[in-house]
């Protein structure tokens, strides 16, 4: 299976994933992937510490420095496997306040990446996907129902890519993990899908690429983020894709590709995109990573992959 453009990896994501950086990626070529984008997670003020980080010696300082030696090992392996793959090297955000645009637009200028996957982990500055307990507490805090807390998440979701315009967006409806029915449509919810709509609209216009993430087969859900319904919308739109494993170690690289890919083909959708790293400067639309281009695959192309 070709493409994957969000990964972590234990060495840099500690607590959340496993195996070292290069493992990932070594396990990645042995799985036949062309295109493996290496997305570590950004750093979070203190206040948005996960609990393992409060009880532990960690700082937003910390942080900054386990970014800095990310980047560095990320272009260390892009050269070593240069041939064998590639490698884009890009991060994933965490929207969760407004203060959160300075983190992201540090993480940009502070190094030269090539993306970033724009994802939303939290409502009302709560984790919505950490543990059920966190969800339900930021379910509370929307007003007492998964409906009212999809409504405020999507309203995050479009304030994030308002501020930051992220080249992918990543798992679109994450949401759904934690509520009472995972495998939700939304389109009975007017509320939701009105703001679905909108954000799909949103993104249609700057030209953002939807990720279709596997993570929500491993997690026992019966259709990748986002579901069917919300990718036939978005291709109606004009909207590209992308693949992602959301890999958390070695034994999620390419989980669940070859479903994926057959329910992508059952949307109706004919082609992905995938992450380019040039060495010389690419004419693009998105002035802050001038050396990456989105190439397009046919899934024609992908089925013997």
């Amino acid at each position: 299976m070709p493409f994957s453009h969000h990964s972590h990896s234990g060495q840099f994501c500690p607590g959340h994933a496993v195996n070292t950086l290069e493992e990932v990626v070594q396990t990645a070529i042995t799985k036949g992937l062309r295109v493996f984008a290496l997305t570590e997670h950004m750093p979070r003020h203190e206040i948005d510490f996960y609990p393992e980080e409060k009880d532990g010696n960690y700082s937003l300082e910390k942080h900054y420095a386990n970014e800095s030696a990310y980047y560095a090992e990320a272009s260390r392996l892009r050269d070593k496997y240069k041939g064998r793959i590639e490698l884009p090297i890009g991060f994933e955000s965490d929207w969760i306040r407004p203060e959160s645009r300075d983190l992201i637009e540090r993480s940009i200028s502070g190094h030269s990446f090539d993306f970033f996957v724009g994802s939303v982990h939290h409502v009302h500055t709560i984790p919505i996907d950490y543990d059920q307990g966190m969800y339900d507490q930021a379910r509370e805090k929307a007003g007492g129902s998964d409906e009212l807390l999809f409504q405020d998440y999507f309203d995050a979701q479009l304030d994030m890519m308002r501020a930051v315009k992220p080249p992918v967006i990543g798992h679109f409806d994450l949401i759904r993990l934690k509520s009472e029915d995972p495998n939700s449509t939304f389109t009975k919810m007017s509320g939701v899908w009105g703001r679905i709509e909108r954000n799909l609209d949103f993104i249609a216009a700057y030209g953002g690429v939807l990720e279709v993430n596997t993570a929500a087969l491993r997690k026992g859900m019966r259709e990748p983020y986002p579901g069917r319904a919300i990718c036939q919308l978005a291709l109606s739109k004009g909207i590209r894709f992308c693949l992602s494993d959301d890999s958390h170690g070695i034994d999620h690289v390419a989980y669940g590709f070859v479903e994926a890919i057959e329910f992508v083909k059952s949307c109706g959708i004919t082609h992905l995109c995938y992450v380019k790293h040039v060495d010389s400067p690419a004419k693009t639309v998105d002035h802050r990573f001038a050396n990456m281009e989105f190439g397009i695959a046919a899934l024609s192309d992908l089925r013997d992959s």
